[in-house]
């Protein structure tokens, strides 16, 4: 498979906002880990009429301090997706703020507009994960691109057709220009990164095809073969992504299982 080049970056200042882009600033929550790098990104977005707020982050004291304190007045709060790492701590900032909530399961379709920002609708790592777009080309990501590793995909709310679907439709917007991902670092080269994302995304599937030809195999055995080396604390996540990638050939119509085993049909 081709290799992915990442982006990583020093560990990042904590319980300091600093700025990434014109207007926006990011905190990076105390949650670090091999599935958040160094943890959540919460961005701060200057506005008149106050603060947007993209992510409270996980249920954390000491986080939803610090964004009170530097984003002053939150006059909303936008959320990528309700997985716990982003929005665990929505119902303690929500009550402290009494801010308007901007999510998909709140009324937020795709192609909203609010603001001067763009909601896009994008499942895949989440059945309710949005990206939120401004004209002069950039776009917080959430999790459905991330700068220090590929998005977990996790059947049965994880959906890899979908996910490799809307990462078509980012690599289709030719005006953007800065990605600020759920975790890691900016991503100043957003098409050529996506185009490597979902270059790599189709070579796991041609190899997770190729290893069915030799036979019925189970995911954590299709594991054992394309994952070298594996840190074992991303094996959950590898397997996932096997069996996201052979939902997808099934539903294609492409392999079989009986609960278990997978083969080619």
């Amino acid at each position: 498979m081709t290799p992915l080049t990442f982006l990583t970056e020093p560990e990042p200042p904590r319980g300091v906002a600093f700025s990434v882009a014109p207007g926006i600033r990011r905190l990076v929550a105390p949650n670090p880990g091999p599935y958040t790098y160094h943890g959540t990104n919460t961005y701060l977005i200057d506005g008149v009429g106050g603060t947007t707020v993209l992510d409270p982050g996980p249920d954390d004291a000491g986080h939803v301090a610090t964004i009170l304190a530097s984003a002053g007045k939150v006059a909303r709060i936008f959320l990528t997706h309700a997985h716990p790492d982003h929005a665990g701590a929505l119902p303690t900032l929500r009550t402290a703020t009494a801010a308007p909530v901007f999510a998909h399961g709140e009324g937020v379709a795709d192609g909203a507009a609010i603001g001067i920002w763009t909601a896009l609708h994008t499942p895949g790592h989440a059945p309710d994960h949005l990206c939120f777009a401004r004209a002069d080309g950039v776009v917080l990501t959430g999790d459905h691109v991330m700068s220090f590793s590929t998005s977990v995909v996790i059947p049965p709310a994880g959906d890899m057709a979908a996910y490799m679907a809307h990462l078509r439709r980012l690599l289709a917007r030719a005006e953007d220009t800065l990605f600020l991902p759920g975790h890691g670092p900016p991503i100043p080269n957003p098409r050529a990164f996506t185009a490597a994302l979902l270059r790599h995304r189709e070579e796991r599937e041609a190899a997770v095809r190729a290893a069915l030809q030799d036979g019925p195999l189970t995911a954590a055995a299709i594991v054992e073969r394309l994952y070298v080396p594996l840190d074992p604390r991303l094996r959950g996540a590898a397997e996932a992504s096997v069996t996201a990638h052979l939902v997808k050939l099934q539903r294609e119509g492409s392999a079989e299982t009986d609960g278990t085993v997978w083969r080619l049909t």
